[in-house]
């Protein structure tokens, strides 16, 4: 058959002219199409109203380059708040994410009245997490809350206490554990990959400058609470721990950066520590705001093999290196910018269901009282502190 303007087709096949046609062409007679049940359970995502409804606290660089970006790939969370001291901020991300429900810090505790949130997420400088994070309890929402989870052990203690009293969940947002490199070195080293782990080793720094804005404010203790292993130096202590799967009896630290830079007259600059296992174990870790170039590194010396993360615990780029037991291999896993989307999810399943998430208060109030008692370490010539 010759070719046939679109308009005549589309006549044509409305009408059913071509059935016939088709149907003796392709297929035997009496031959039917059949629609079949799905073999197998199929990880799906949430139909949009069945998501949980999300309130992001902060809207400063991590949150609108990384955090807000994960709620895209999210299967159970759907951001419907912003809240922010910069109503033009809130207009132009409301308009390229779909939210039109405004908050500001003055206005916050009226989110109680506000059935379209759920969980809140608070991405502020870590000397407001504790405010904020009560406040969002008490308004009967979720919450989870970025890391170092708060100034002081005290201030931890009561975001745990309001969460209890409210009857929410709430969790520190450790993205490590859901970033595809270091879920898989985890499950490396439980498989046995490295043999018994013997000895740990994790370093984190950048040079921080005081003129850049998200540097700026880490250098003021009322809203960074201390100073670099607060920061940077927190995800080598998590992720030590994490891949460990328990917890030191003692530790030392010493303070490694130079006491007349002016940059550090409130908060540290650098530290080095050394946490010990009751089982030998060690984990010797440094945290700086003077190195150049930024570093994060985590090796995993085991009975059989090491294996080696350079970088280990990035926003969008982690390897591993596995030396020993064979020849040296790198091996990857998936796209690191899932780590938010996952974190996300999970904790959106966690709220759901009303039960803890991976990362709960508990593990934010004990990283915090591990760098408490680095610092009592420090001040006293590196004396060891008994945990």
């Amino acid at each position: 058959m010759p070719d046939m303007p679109d308009l005549t087709r589309r006549r044509l096949l409305a009408a059913g002219t071509f059935a016939p046609l088709a149907l003796g062409a392709t297929r035997a007679a009496g031959q039917q199409a059949h629609g079949t049940p799905l073999a197998g359970d199929f990880l799906l995502p949430d139909r949009p109203g069945e998501k949980l409804r999300w309130a992001v606290v902060g809207l400063g660089n991590f949150a609108v380059g990384e955090a807000i970006p994960g709620f895209i790939d999210s299967r159970h969370a759907r951001m419907t708040a912003f809240v922010s001291g910069s109503p033009a901020k809130q207009k132009d991300l409301g308009s390229r994410f779909g939210v039109s429900r405004f908050y500001d810090y003055a206005n916050f505790d009226s989110i109680a009245n506000d059935p379209e949130i759920d969980c809140v997420y608070i991405i502020l400088p870590v000397g407001l997490h504790a405010e904020y994070t009560i406040r969002a309890l008490k308004a009967g929402k979720h919450v989870l809350c970025e890391k170092p989870m708060a100034s002081t052990s005290a201030e931890c203690e009561a975001m745990i206490a309001a969460a209890k009293a409210a009857k929410r969940q709430l969790g520190i947002a450790y993205r490590i554990h859901f970033e595809p490199t270091n879920v898989l070195a985890r499950q490396l080293i439980e498989h046995g990959e490295i043999g018994d782990i013997r000895f740990v080793s994790a370093d984190h720094g950048f040079n921080a400058d005081p003129q850049y804005g998200p540097h700026k404010w880490r250098l003021e203790k009322a809203l960074a609470g201390g100073g670099s292993m607060f920061d940077i130096g927190i995800y080598g202590l998590n992720t030590s721990l994490m891949a460990l799967g328990r917890e030191p009896d003692e530790l030392s630290a010493r303070y490694i950066y130079p006491r007349d830079d002016p940059r550090f007259r409130e908060v540290e600059g650098g530290i080095e520590y050394r946490l010990r296992m009751a089982d030998g174990v060690s984990v010797v870790g440094s945290s700086s705001y003077s190195w150049n170039p930024y570093i994060s590194q985590q090796r995993y010396m085991g009975s059989k093999a090491s294996l080696f993360m350079k970088p280990a615990t990035t926003y969008n780029r982690n390897t591993i290196t596995i030396e020993g037991n064979g020849p040296t291999r790198e091996v990857g896993a998936g796209n690191p910018l899932t780590q938010f989307a996952a974190q996300i999810d999970a904790f959106s399943l966690a709220a759901r269901a009303n039960t803890p998430h991976k990362t709960p208060g508990e593990m934010g109030l004990r990283d915090i009282r591990l760098i408490e008692a680095m610092y009592r370490s420090a001040d006293n010539g590196g004396e060891i502190v008994k945990l």
